[in-house]
């Protein structure tokens, strides 16, 4: 069982006075409490640390933790370009590199970045799936490329990764393509769905088309992106967790709460919604923590780090023979 954090890289999570290079001391203070991942998202909607700077900033900074994506939007980047930012902070940080992709979604969180990017949002998740395969191919030494959508020829020696054949690559997203997809072509997957019966048959699916794929269903690592509040009084915590909402999404807490995994409450709560999830199969929780600034952003690190115990021992009562 693995526990990751989402590293606050916004400007809206650093808080007026926050200075984002105490993101380097949070990624290293996240370590030291026993998360196993540190975990970067990828916008264009507000101001940020950009991903993969972000990564490679703490790739040195750290020994032992996973450094993720939770999503890195590939078609923000060209493509050969991206190989190499990757293999690159994979080589840094002695193959720790995990890449969760995504496509965008309609509306504004997704779409304008197109338009941005000079990339047509026509075909996007054939160009999202085309790309993975270019890095991979890339990464196994491949000096051309002929895609659909993608075309390289004659391309020069690439920069390879330290782990062989490239990082793993999971796929962020619930709709039943997504987990088709992710059955045949990923390494894992990684998706926020508000109701852990969701997350249940959601896995369950993916598991069907890896083997129908002829993949060992196994391998394909079960995470889970959910934010998280921690707070004795429950009714303090959801403003909070309110306040979060609108400055990130532009929306109330009750509409969030119905698109994406959000948990929050007393500790013994908290924990109690974690292990809905647990039950359903997920076996790496990357928590975002719903606080606006620095200070606060360490408090609940340091909150939900003390659950880390009880969460792998929740994992391991559920994979034990004989588990309901």
């Amino acid at each position: 069982m693995d526990i990751g954090v989402l590293l606050p890289t916004g400007a809206a999570q650093w808080g007026a006075d926050g200075d984002p290079r105490e993101l380097v001391a949070f990624g290293r203070r996240a370590e030291r409490l026993g998360f196993s991942s540190l975990f970067v998202n990828d916008s264009l909607i507000s101001p940020r640390i950009e991903a993969l700077t972000m990564l490679a900033a703490l790739a040195p900074a750290t020994e032992t933790v996973t450094l993720g994506t939770a999503a890195l939007l590939p078609f923000l980047r060209r493509p050969i370009q991206a190989a190499q930012s990757l293999a690159s902070i994979d080589l840094l940080s002695g193959g720790r590199l995990t890449v969760t992709v995504g496509a965008g979604f309609p509306g504004r969180f997704g779409r304008p970045f197109y338009t941005l990017s000079e990339v047509p949002w026509e075909r996007r998740f054939a160009r999202l799936d085309e790309t993975v395969t270019l890095w991979r191919a890339l990464w196994n030494g491949a000096d051309s490329f002929h895609g659909e959508i993608l075309r390289f020829a004659d391309i020069p020696p690439a920069t390879r990764p330290f782990q062989a054949g490239g990082p793993p690559i999971w796929l962020g997203g619930a709709t039943p393509g997504a987990l088709a997809r992710t059955g045949r072509t990923y390494d894992g997957w990684l998706p926020y769905p508000p109701d852990p019966a969701d997350y249940a048959s959601g896995l369950r699916n993916i598991r069907t088309a890896a083997a129908d794929a002829g993949r060992v269903a196994e391998d394909i690592t079960p995470a889970l992106f959910v934010s998280i509040r921690i707070d004795d009084n429950v009714e303090r915590g959801r403003r909070a967790l309110d306040d979060y909402a609108r400055a990130a999404y532009g929306m109330p807490l009750e509409e969030l709460e119905k698109i994406q995994a959000v948990v929050t409450g007393s500790a013994d709560q908290v924990l109690e919604g974690l292990d809905r999830y647990v039950a359903g199969g997920a076996r790496h929780i990357v928590t975002r923590l719903g606080a606006l600034d620095l200070r606060s952003q360490f408090d609940q690190l340091e909150r939900i780090g003390a659950l880390i115990p009880a969460l792998r021992a929740s994992a391991d009562h559920a994979a034990a023979p004989g588990a309901s």
